[in-house]
C-alpha cells in the first residue's frame, strides 16, 4: 500500500503528502511549446513521431530552431537531462527538444532575450518530464484531527516544497481554519 513520505501537523490538522501513482504524462496529456523527439530501442519516450535522425538532424541545424539535446541515463530507473551524464555505458543522447522561432515568439510576445527565454522554457519542460519519469510528482491530503480527509490535491512536479504542494496545503488549512471559524461564529450568533 502507498504510505505518505512525509506528514506534516499545521493548526491541529494534519498534511500528508505522497507520491501520486496516477501521474498524467506530460508529454501526452498536456499542451507543450517543445517537441521532444526521441529515438530508444526500448522505451517510446518523449513525443509520438515518425521522422528518421536524419529528418530531425536537418530540422535542429536550421537558423529558425532552438534545440537542446536530450541524454537519458538508464540505470535501475532512467532519467532524463540536456547534459551528458558521466557513465558511458548506461547512458547518451536520445534525441531533442526543439521549437520554431516563430511558435516561440508567439509564446514568449518578445524578441528581447528570446532565445535564453526560449532555452530556459525548453529546459522546463524537460524537467518537468524528467519529475515524470523518475517518479517524482506528488500530492496532498489534509486530514482533520479526527482522521477525517477534508481536501485533496495532485499533480505537483518536482520537490513537494518547491513545487508548491506544501505551501498550498497549508494555504488549505487556512482556508478550512478560516470556514470553521465563521461557521462557529454564525452559530454562534444564532444562539445569542
Amino acid at each position: 500500500m502507498n504510505q505518505p513520505i512525509d506528514t506534516i501537523d499545521c493548526d491541529g490538522m494534519t498534511i500528508k503528502i505522497w507520491q501520486d501513482l496516477h501521474a498524467n504524462n506530460p508529454r501526452t496529456e498536456w499542451d507543450n511549446l517543445g517537441t521532444m523527439t526521441c529515438f530508444h530501442g526500448r522505451y517510446q519516450l518523449g513525443d509520438k513521431h515518425t521522422m528518421s535522425q536524419d529528418e530531425l538532424r536537418a530540422i535542429v541545424e536550421r537558423e529558425d530552431v532552438i534545440s537542446l539535446p536530450l541524454y537519458l541515463y538508464d540505470h535501475s530507473g532512467i532519467t532524463m537531462s540536456t547534459g551528458p551524464f558521466s557513465c558511458p555505458w548506461d547512458s547518451g543522447q536520445v534525441g531533442y527538444i526543439w521549437a520554431e522561432k516563430k511558435s516561440l515568439l508567439c509564446e514568449l510576445c518578445t524578441e528581447e532575450n528570446w532565445r535564453q527565454k526560449a532555452e530556459e522554457w525548453l529546459q522546463s519542460e524537460v524537467d518537468t518530464y524528467d519529475h515524470y519519469l523518475t517518479g517524482r510528482v506528488y500530492g496532498f491530503t489534509i486530514e482533520s484531527a479526527a482522521g477525517d480527509v477534508l481536501e485533496s490535491c495532485w499533480g505537483y512536479y518536482g520537490d513537494p516544497e518547491e513545487s508548491g504542494c506544501i505551501s498550498e496545503a497549508k494555504d488549505n488549512i487556512e482556508w478550512h481554519r478560516q470556514q470553521f471559524a465563521d461557521t462557529f461564529g454564525q452559530k454562534t450568533g444564532e444562539v445569542e
